[in-house]
């Protein structure tokens, strides 16, 4: 019963945070050609191993430099789940299956260009470093731990985004310190009594509006007396 409540709670949060960075997909994903070819005066200066850092409008993407203008990064992609052609999955992911991909939870971890895997966006390097304090593996290593991670893999926005293969490669261990951001927002948010009752007024007006079916009933009463509880 126990992991039950516990799956139901990560599926919530896992759509919580989609649905709040939606925007993402849609920002820069599909620039033009001069798009693309801004902010690459750099490439030259990036070194074998350096994470690039691609600001979105909620989110950031990240990769790992293999050098030759070759970035590996983690991207959700549901033409993996749909198809073995490697000339279709190979082509740039558009938004539409990066979409379908989160929702689906299937992901590859592919190498592209620096223009594909940026969109024209700028990129920051290594900054994840400044940011995070941590120190960082030699070059090398980093980006032979991601070659080894090519391939096929499960996403979720939570637990194994593109944030958690970089800082697996690049420190050793994975963590994503923006899905811990919004675990703590989701928190604060939980701890507001105020959200115990907006949830028993919506609650009420479900039942107003529904009746006392179950399917109304039980979430008008079960939702607020869990916010109260772990309030």
């Amino acid at each position: 019963m126990k992991n039950s409540v516990l799956e139901v709670a990560s599926l919530l949060l896992e759509k919580l945070f989609f649905m709040s960075n939606l925007r993402l997909f849609g920002s820069g994903a599909a620039g033009g050609e001069d798009e693309k070819r801004s902010g690459f005066s750099e490439i030259k200066s990036f070194l074998r191993g350096d994470v690039l850092e691609v600001p979105r409008t909620h989110l950031t993407h990240y990769g790992i430099y293999l050098g030759d203008n070759r970035v590996a990064h983690l991207m959700p992609d549901i033409l993996l789940a749909l198809t073995d052609d490697k000339g279709l999955t190979q082509k740039v992911v558009s938004n539409k299956r990066l979409i379908l991909g989160v929702i689906g939870k299937v992901a590859s971890i592919r190498v592209d260009t620096v223009e594909d895997f940026a969109y024209g966006a700028d990129i920051l390097v290594n900054h994840l470093d400044e940011f995070l304090e941590k120190k960082a593996l030699v070059n090398e290593e980093v980006a032979r731990r991601a070659e080894k991670r090519l391939g096929m893999t499960s996403y979720s926005l939570l637990w194994n985004n593109c944030e958690h293969f970089v800082t697996y490669c690049r420190y050793g261990t994975p963590f994503s310190p923006q899905a811990d951001k919004f675990c703590e927002n989701v928190k604060i948010i939980i701890r507001d009594q105020r959200s115990v009752l907006a949830s028993a007024v919506l609650g009420l007006a479900s039942i107003v509006c529904l009746g006392l079916a179950s399917y109304a009933t039980i979430p008008a009463i079960f939702i607020p007396f869990c916010l109260w509880m772990v309030g």
